[in-house]
Order: structure tokens, then C-alpha cells, then sequence
């Protein structure tokens, strides 16, 4: 019985952690294997995995081969024996910083761009109009430029958490009407 409370245990922590990463955007399976080898006081093989996570075969190979390419997880082998194994990076701040560098600042940085974009053409738009044509390019340059203002903020966020430096809100202007 032991052993069974154990395996539902581990288990249920394998599927809280699928369901985080699904919801960051990742595949449900990358998150449970991951936690199923840094469970694993040691490597385990794809057999292994197979059986630990009712998976198929051809499952794991890929849902390894992504992890592996996010550096999450690192194939090893043991002397002796020709099957591949598998074990994860333990340094949880590292893989989540990882992610932070190369998907969302990569995206914030393209929001920014964007914005910069759509602030330049209002800008050169503005000045040939008038009445209610400008008053609307007006206001939406406004709101642009809120948008920058919190892009640049959570950018700043971002790197700031990721270098351990210190942070300055620059968001101050956005909550000017709030009491």
C-alpha cells in the first residue's frame, strides 16, 4: 500500500505541474515528464517514462527532445548500458528565467516595436487632419502610448528580476486618475 500512496502522490504532483505549464503555453506532457525526473533520485530511461507516465514510445522520444531544447532536460548514459537515460535540470530558477529571456521578453520587445510603429504613423497622421478625424487619432495616440509606457514597464520588470538589479515604475502616469 506503501508504495501506491507514493506513486498516486508523485503523480498528482506530475499532473499539477502539466497543468501549470499547459497554462503557460507548454504541452501538459512536458511538464509532468520533467517532474517525474526531478522526482527520480536518479536518471531514468524511456521505458521508464513509458510505464511512470502511460505514454507511448514515440510520446517521449518527443516530448524529451523538446524539453531538451529548452535545456530542461538532459539525456546521460550509464556505463554498461546502451539505452539512453534521462534526467532534469534541477535549477528551477534557471529554467524559468530561460523562459522569461527567450519568450517573453522576445515578445514584449515585439509589442514595443508595434507600438512604436503605430505611434510614428498617429504622429505623422495627426498634423493633416482635423475635427473629429484628429480627435480620434489623438485620443487612440494616447492610449498607444499607454500601452508603450506598461510594455516598457513590464520589459523593465522582466530584466530587472532576471539580473537581480533594481526597479524603478515608470507606470506612475497610467494610474494618474486613480485615487
Amino acid at each position: 500500500m506503501g508504495t501506491q500512496n507514493r506513486d498516486a502522490a508523485l503523480g498528482a504532483v506530475a499532473d499539477a505541474v502539466g497543468g501549470l505549464m499547459e497554462f503557460w503555453g507548454f504541452k501538459r506532457n512536458m511538464g509532468r515528464m520533467w517532474t517525474v525526473l526531478y522526482l527520480s533520485s536518479e536518471p531514468l530511461s524511456a521505458a521508464d517514462l513509458c510505464e511512470r507516465l502511460s505514454l507511448s514510445t514515440g510520446a517521449v522520444s518527443m516530448t524529451a527532445s523538446s524539453l531538451a531544447r529548452w535545456g530542461v532536460v538532459k539525456k546521460v548514459s550509464k556505463p554498461g548500458d546502451r539505452r539512453d537515460y534521462f534526467e532534469p535540470e534541477t535549477n528551477i530558477w534557471k529554467m524559468v528565467s530561460r523562459v522569461f529571456r527567450d519568450r517573453e521578453l522576445r515578445q514584449i520587445d515585439v509589442a514595443i516595436e508595434s507600438f512604436k510603429a503605430a505611434r510614428d504613423a498617429l504622429e505623422e497622421v495627426i498634423p493633416r487632419t482635423s475635427g473629429s478625424e484628429r480627435k480620434a487619432s489623438e485620443f487612440a495616440l494616447e492610449r498607444i502610448n499607454g500601452l508603450y509606457e506598461l510594455a516598457v514597464f513590464g520589459k523593465g520588470l522582466l530584466d530587472a528580476i532576471l539580473s537581480g538589479k533594481p526597479f524603478e515604475n515608470p507606470l506612475k502616469s497610467l494610474f494618474r486618475d486613480v485615487p
